[in-house]
């Protein structure tokens, strides 16, 4: 897995894994990026460039460990970043499975094996709720308290503050969970094209919630804790 510098073009960055795309969106870069650099890309749109660097490589690689954080990296431009993806996460991913699911149901032909896709919506709609609490709590909560904005109480506690905006791994396992379902036991006559949409929808959601997991861990923790 490589391992990328300010050196490095963003275009064969995102042709090593294009789900990055989605994180250079929240920087407020698009598709068409020709051959620039990193830096000469993050100096064109104003980014902080070790914010940049640490986030594209934590995100990608599970063996990266950003050195240095509390000297190098801003906090505040981290909590944007990780406001704008909570944003991604409810007025995009979680609507788009939804209303595939919702297609998916509506589709589904009766038969003598009664199928099992209500009873995955209602675990779905679980996950989406849970999620959504915290985002709530990212966006009403901790974020507005880490920028200084928030109630002293909340800033205070230094344990809580960097404890709980990490404890998402419960969502990952349960989306996971939902994702087996389907692949082991779905029963009934559904459609398949409409079933694979949905399972697509949440294998996107589920690496996207792992991968900023680690970016929650790896570089908002030691932030909050320094």
């Amino acid at each position: 897995m490589p391992v990328y510098n300010r050196d490095s073009k963003l275009s064969d960055v995102i042709l090593y894994d294009p789900s990055v795309i989605q994180v250079v969106n929240r920087f407020g870069i698009f598709l068409g990026v020709g051959d620039s650099t990193i830096r000469s890309i993050c100096e064109e749109y104003g980014i902080d460039e070790p914010l940049f660097l640490s986030i594209v490589n934590t995100y990608l690689n599970r063996n990266y460990f950003p050195e240095g954080i509390a000297g190098r990296v801003n906090l505040r431009g981290l909590l944007d970043y990780l406001e704008k993806t909570d944003y991604y996460y409810s007025r995009i991913l979680l609507p788009n499975v939804e209303r595939h699911f919702t297609l998916l149901i509506s589709k589904s032909v009766a038969s003598e094996e009664p199928s099992n896709l209500q009873l995955l919506q209602r675990f779905f709609m679980e996950v989406k709720s849970e999620l959504l609490d915290v985002i709530d709590n990212d966006l009403r909560n901790w974020f507005p308290a880490l920028r200084g904005e928030g109630d002293k109480t909340i800033r205070n506690k230094g344990s809580e503050v960097g404890r709980k905006p990490y404890d998402n791994y419960v969502l990952e396992e349960k989306i996971s969970d939902l994702i087996n379902f389907f692949v082991i036991h779905l029963r009934g006559k559904y459609d398949h094209n409409l079933c694979v949409a949905v399972v697509s929808a949440l294998v996107t959601l589920e690496k996207d919630i792992q991968q900023n997991n680690r970016i929650r861990d790896r570089i908002l923790k030691p932030l909050c804790q320094e």
